[in-house]
């Protein structure tokens, strides 16, 4: 598996795309780097749609229909929409995107109203479980019985929905949008949130928000990454926005087998590169 942290394809990202006439553009330079995995997963941090009003954010992030070709074209498998930016152009924007990505076969987790259900994919005969949930944002964001949403992170909602994923699955992976942006170590509630994600019995906790690498560790018989920094992004102001992390986890027989983050550069032309 093959996890990644932020995807935003709109403003400079998008200025770039349009300037070369290819919506595959962010991701030809790592394209053969990700065909290897079998499950690919990120973080989408712009909703995809022309749906929507701008909800008066100067960070309002919506990317048109025709970049989810770059997402396709990337082999992205699973995507969270669960972060801070879900809601940048209100529920239709939401909706319609977790629609686009559900026709396009890419499964999406922590949006509409089945935001809190585990989604599960079965790969190889290993049964991997995804759960997404945003700690960023506003708590009226949450779905509720009737109103789609996001996946509003607590700890009651996470026991449940581990206790879920974890009986009809080999692997169970948490993601969660937390922490400070552009700290370079985590916070005491990205710590505790995390570990008690492993405690209850999920394998792997990805973590975003921070836009800079965050410590991927282990813990008990688990994986936290606590935040894997961008992967598509226009952020240039600092080294460390512009680097990100590609973690690769390999499974065997139901487990995990061995991990390796590997370093992720953007270019001047914000496409991710591998030295």
């Amino acid at each position: 598996m093959g996890f990644v942290g932020d995807v935003m394809l709109d403003r400079g990202v998008l200025l770039q795309t349009r300037s070369q006439g290819d919506y595959r553009f962010p991701f030809l330079k790592i394209k053969e780097d990700l065909e290897k995995f079998d499950i690919l997963f990120g973080n989408l941090e712009s909703m995809i749609s022309d749906k929507g009003a701008n909800q008066g954010s100067i960070y309002s992030f919506r990317a048109p229909p025709e970049t989810m070709e770059g997402l396709v074209y990337a082999g992205f498998d699973v995507l969270s929409i669960a972060n801070n930016h879900s809601f940048d152009w209100g529920i239709n924007a939401l909706t319609d995107t977790k629609e686009r990505l559900i026709k396009e076969k890419i499964v999406p987790v922590g949006g509409g109203l089945s935001a809190y259900d585990p989604v599960f994919l079965n790969e190889k005969d290993t049964i991997i479980a995804f759960l997404a949930y945003s700690a960023v944002g506003a708590p009226g964001w949450a779905t509720t019985e009737s109103v789609p949403g996001i996946a509003w992170y607590s700890d009651e909602r996470l026991e449940e929905g581990i206790k879920i994923a974890e009986a009809d699955s080999d692997i169970v992976v948490v993601s969660i949008h937390y922490g400070e942006e552009y700290q370079k170590s985590p916070n005491e509630e990205q710590i505790r949130i995390s570990e008690r994600a492993i405690d209850l019995g999920a394998d792997m906790v990805i973590g975003h928000h921070p836009h800079v690498i965050q410590p991927v560790i282990e813990y008990k018989e688990g994986i936290i990454a606590y935040s894997l920094g961008n992967f598509v992004f226009d952020q240039a102001f600092s080294e460390e926005t512009m680097t990100g992390l590609l973690l690769e986890v390999k499974i065997k027989d139901g487990k995990i087998n061995s991990y390796n983050p590997i370093e992720v550069r953007i270019n001047d032309y914000f496409q991710p590169t591998i030295k």
